[in-house]
């Protein structure tokens, strides 16, 4: 996505920076949403974070973006920073070829309690087989059974009903909120004024001085 050159240069060595954001993020599971279902959250959606949370960062990826890729251990510094009042929602946008593939298996391993191994071994390994064009789904598959994902059980999983309705139905809203790439941003409703890892961490650090109801800093 031309989004990538965005925040190419804030991540300097993806090994480092995964390893540096790997404390961030307790548990090693995705709940659900507990709220009235919309465009942007849906009952279906992994949460990641404190249920409760006041600010409810939404975040529309693609496991196949590079741009996501490279924030995901930006977004987990900005949940570090503000533990106990942020969570995330991720809505699935698989726009590159071979994504709703790889969403079958993020969703397969949730139901195995892996969801957080799995995404991260997918992000940290996404060169070896996101090739646009020609994506590698078998050592996608090899990679989430690396992570602790119980293949055979996985492969069923990842071929029912309920799964696939998940894809369409984010796929439903993705054309919904009119998505023009991702990895697209939502802050307690709201999207980012502009795309960048400053925006995001400023417009998440707002909501949570308005949650407090303090005065902003000048």
């Amino acid at each position: 996505m031309n989004r990538r050159a965005i925040v190419i240069g804030t991540v300097a060595v993806a090994a480092v920076a995964f390893a540096a954001a790997a404390a961030y993020y307790p548990k090693n599971t995705a709940g659900t949403a507990p709220q009235e279902e919309s465009n942007l959250v849906r009952a279906h959606s992994p949460v990641i974070g404190p249920a409760d949370a006041p600010v409810t960062i939404v975040e529309f990826l693609d496991p196949s973006c590079e741009a996501c890729r490279e924030f995901y251990p930006i977004v987990k510094q900005i949940m570090g920073t503000f533990p106990d009042e942020t969570r995330l929602v991720i809505r699935y946008a698989p726009l590159h070829q071979g994504s709703d593939e790889a969403v079958r298996i993020l969703e397969a391993a949730r139901l195995q309690e892996k969801f957080i191994p799995v995404l991260e071994r997918l992000f940290y390994e996404q060169p070896q087989w996101a090739i646009h064009g020609a994506p590698d789904l078998d050592k996608a598959w090899r990679l989430a059974g690396d992570a602790g994902l119980d293949i055979a059980r996985a492969r069923e999983d990842a071929s029912s009903p309920t799964i696939a309705a998940v894809l369409e139905q984010d796929m439903a809203d993705v054309r919904a909120v009119g998505l023009r790439g991702t990895p697209t941003f939502f802050v307690n409703g709201k999207p980012l004024p502009s795309f960048g890892r400053q925006q995001l961490h400023d417009l998440v650090a707002a909501e949570v001085v308005d949650t407090r109801g303090e005065t902003p800093s000048q």
